[in-house]
């Protein structure tokens, strides 16, 4: 009896050693092992069309036109110091780039547009 027990004993102190020695040893995939391919992105005329961000750096502005975007920019509260003239009640200018825009503040709507120097 105790020559079964040290038996069974040895077999499982074995495996005990022999498992974390199989676990590190490296895998054999075949001979593309490792190798990763490559996945090249789609041709353009397959990728649909992303539209750049709006820039207004070279718009052009025209009155009754719908600038939406008018409460990002800071009010000209001098507008005389840039030979703007006083925007009437519900109106605002603006600078946007190197444009002065009068804005109604109610619609959005352009009422005048003036060059900057």
């Amino acid at each position: 009896m105790t020559h079964l027990k040290h038996l069974v004993l040895a077999a499982i102190g074995f495996s005990m050693l022999a498992i974390p020695a199989a676990q590190a040893q490296p895998r054999h995939d075949g001979p593309r092992a490792g190798v990763h391919r490559h996945v090249a992105p789609p041709p353009a005329a397959h990728r649909p069309h992303v539209r750049p961000a709006p820039s207004h750096a070279h718009r052009r502005w025209s009155s009754g036109q719908r600038y939406n975007d008018w409460r990002r920019h800071s009010a000209v509260s001098d507008y005389h110091r840039y030979g703007l003239r006083r925007p009437g009640p519900g109106q605002r200018w603006i600078k946007v780039n190197n444009d002065y825009l009068l804005i109604s503040t109610a619609t959005g709507l352009i009422a005048s547009i003036m060059a900057g120097r």
